[in-house]
């Protein structure tokens, strides 16, 4: 009997069209092939779904925590015309205005009383309250991620998409942001003022990078922005009232496909992910408890010409995501080496959450609880819920994270994380041989690849690992649970 090419799957495959945070990260949406659903973020838990018949969606975007949602059909069989965007009422339970255009969307993102459609060369940015406007419209370059990133927090207006030119990013001020209204009875908090205006008139580019955007992103107060490119191996950090360069961090130094980055709300940490399966987090100021790491030649930037390689800033900690594989194959497989670049693909979206200090309360507590912390909240495509505690100052680096936190029958926890041993770690000193003869021309700090490689991997330290304080595993429609 010949078994080669059988394989055993003890579920079925999990298929997620999209998954979405809204502006607070309160609540995300989740689309599969039988429909939409609703979760808490965190304590997870299943809001409300909803079945959908004669097609699928590519796109759920809810508006805040409130009823309304935008929907955007794809897929094999669209439920919609992937050229609409439907507004649809929850609460109703039935479309209540849709958008068509003459091509297809490509993104959207919106926050109370806006909405932004992202197109191939264009973007269009609707006022939506009893009735849907249409407020502006912008060209873009040729923008088929439909990149768009739009501020969300009460009184902020900046919405930033790409540029006429490549690598270019435009800043557009919209209409302040309302703040929320209140629900309840009336709180002691005075109610939030909007930000001083600027001195100086905001700029309106900033040329970001010179090869194509890969992502776009801003906190929701709109103070920063966040560019990567499609090399996928330095993340900018800019000012978006003056146009400067903040910061400019290193994911790593081999080519890959930045999918998302995203701000603390406290805008004093970021975290980046690719599709090397690995969330780096990275710190923006000294306040944040925590330090990048750069390379021993850093102090040597200011006084001799070494590339820019050696002063850049890496993540002080990270989390390789393990690879969640659907069917088992019975087939023999060649041994891949720990070390080995090659890392299994993990599409995943991550966002900021606040939890208290012992990591079992929601995020609004009561008067005189624990303390608030940040953690990380990763959904993957492939149907995984991961809850990431960051590392504390004084854990080592070989940090093992936690099992589940609420262990479920069906669901186990993953494999310890693994670091990418490429991209995690900054070069060292001691990685470069000194004991070669000068050339001809000058100083000479080449060595062998192979001993390059052999000394890196004893000299490197690499950063921290969060830590995994709870696993959930996607299972039937009715999802994590």
């Amino acid at each position: 009997m010949n078994l080669a090419r059988h394989s055993i799957s003890s579920t079925a495959p999990v298929l997620i069209f999209d998954a979405r945070f809204d502006p607070e990260s309160r609540i995300f949406t989740t689309s599969t092939p039988a429909g939409f659903a609703i979760y808490r973020t965190w304590p997870l838990q299943l809001i409300r779904k909803r079945e959908i018949t004669g097609g699928t969606l590519s796109i759920v975007v809810p508006l805040h925590t409130s009823s309304l949602l935008f929907l955007v059909g794809g897929g094999r069989s669209p439920r919609y015309p992937p050229n609409k965007v439907v507004l649809w009422d929850d609460a109703l339970q039935q479309e209540v205005a849709e958008l068509e255009f003459r091509e297809r969307v490509r993104n959207i993102a919106c926050r109370r009383g806006w909405l932004a459609v992202a197109l191939r060369r264009r973007v269009v940015v609707f006022q939506v309250g009893e009735k849907v406007k249409r407020h502006g419209e912008w060209d873009t370059c040729d923008n088929p991620r439909g990149l768009i990133a739009l501020a969300s927090a009460a009184h902020s207006t900046l919405l930033a998409i790409p540029g006429r030119q490549m690598g270019h990013i435009q800043l557009i001020h919209l209409p302040p942001c309302p703040p929320p209204q209140p629900i309840g009875p009336p709180s002691a908090t005075p109610p939030s003022r909007p930000p001083p205006a600027p001195t100086k008139h905001p700029v309106p580019i900033i040329v970001a990078h010179t090869s194509a955007l890969n992502t776009v992103s801003v906190p929701p107060s709109g103070r920063l922005l966040a560019t990567t490119s499609s090399r996928g191996t330095l993340i900018r950090i800019w000012d978006t009232n003056t146009g400067k360069l903040v910061r400019e961090l290193r994911r790593g130094s081999d080519k890959a496909e930045i999918y998302g980055v995203a701000f603390r709300p406290d805008e004093r940490e970021v975290c980046v992910w690719s599709d090397k399966g690995t969330v780096h987090i990275f710190a923006l100021t000294a306040g944040s408890g925590a330090a990048n790491r750069q390379s021993t030649f850093s102090p040597l930037t200011p006084f001799l010409p070494l590339p820019k390689y050696f002063d850049s800033e890496w993540s002080y900690a990270q989390y390789r995501i393990p690879s969640q594989a659907a069917h088992i194959s019975i087939s023999a497989q060649p041994a891949k080496s720990p070390t080995a670049d090659v890392v299994d693909e993990e599409k995943c979206v991550v966002t900021w959450i606040q939890v208290s200090s012992d990591q079992d309360e929601p995020r609004r507590m009561p008067p005189g609880a624990a303390p608030l912390e940040y953690q990380l909240v990763a959904l993957t495509y492939t149907g995984g819920w991961y809850r990431l505690a960051l590392p504390s100052s004084s854990s080592s680096s070989s940090a093992t994270p936690a099992s589940s936190a609420s262990p479920q029958p069906h669901v186990a926890s993953p494999a310890p994380s693994l670091r990418d041993p490429v991209s995690a770690s900054p070069p060292s000193a001691r990685t470069i041989s000194m004991a070669r003869p000068r050339s001809s021309s000058g100083s000479s700090f080449a060595t062998s690849r192979q001993d390059k490689g052999k000394e890196r991997e004893r000299e490197e330290k690499p950063g921290r690992e969060c830590v995994l304080r709870e696993y959930r595993r996607f299972g039937r429609w009715d999802g994590w649970g």
